[in-house]
């Protein structure tokens, strides 16, 4: 698992803001380094929200001293389509941002909606198990909770693949912490405050050593 790192001031004793990278995103992220070579000086990155598609906008801005435009079905297209043709004529890269392509961006100016169609779209999907297990050790260990053994295995085993649920367990844990006044965490803590939130499946109690088989 490779990261980028993103530099921030950060609070002292938390990690550097990263995007991790895997097999899931890893085109998006060779495009995104290649940018000197696109033939097109822009290009579309969709992705499920909290997905780190923000962060590695931000990213590739402050690396290429390029434009980001983010929540792009949410911005005025009259706008996009002058960074769109300012960024041809000045090569220098546009990033836009946004939940889908289209048709599912519904484009309504004409001249934008065939520059986004000449524009390549680069994807960010849904995690799979060795990106979820490796985000939820980066969140946790971001926000200075101990996972105890075999812990990140039980939940990647049973969490929803996606960056809102394991957004929502680590919320969720780390309000159990505050309560239990404990940043220590195991499966026999984790599994009724998980279950209860409906993040994982109801399942009988088993030992600790079957759970983490």
């Amino acid at each position: 698992m490779m990261q980028l790192d993103l530099p921030l001031g950060q609070p002292v004793g938390a990690r550097a803001d990263e995007f991790l990278v895997s097999d899931i995103n890893a085109h998006a992220v060779h495009h995104l380094e290649h940018w000197g070579t696109w033939p097109v000086m822009a290009a579309l990155l969709v992705g499920p929200r909290k997905s780190g598609r923000s962060l590695l906008a931000r990213l590739f801005a402050l690396r290429t001293g390029g434009t980001v435009i983010d929540d792009a079905e949410r911005q005025s297209e009259v706008d996009i389509f002058h960074a769109w043709n300012r960024a041809q004529a000045e090569r220098r890269p546009l990033l836009v941002v946004a939940d889908a392509p289209p048709p599912a961006w519904d484009v309504r100016l004409p001249d934008l909606r065939s520059r986004i169609g000449a524009t390549p779209v680069l994807a960010l999907g849904l995690p799979d198990a060795r990106l979820v297990a490796s985000l939820l050790d980066y969140l946790l260990e971001r926000r200075e909770l101990v996972a105890g053994p075999g812990l990140i295995d039980w939940i990647t085993r049973r969490v929803e693949p996606s960056y809102i649920s394991v957004l929502g367990v680590v919320e969720a844990l780390e309000e159990d912490a505050m309560v239990r006044q404990n940043r220590r965490l195991s499966i026999a803590t984790a599994r009724p405050v998980l279950t209860k939130a409906g993040l994982v499946p109801n399942a009988p109690p088993a030992s600790v050593e079957q759970e983490g088989a």
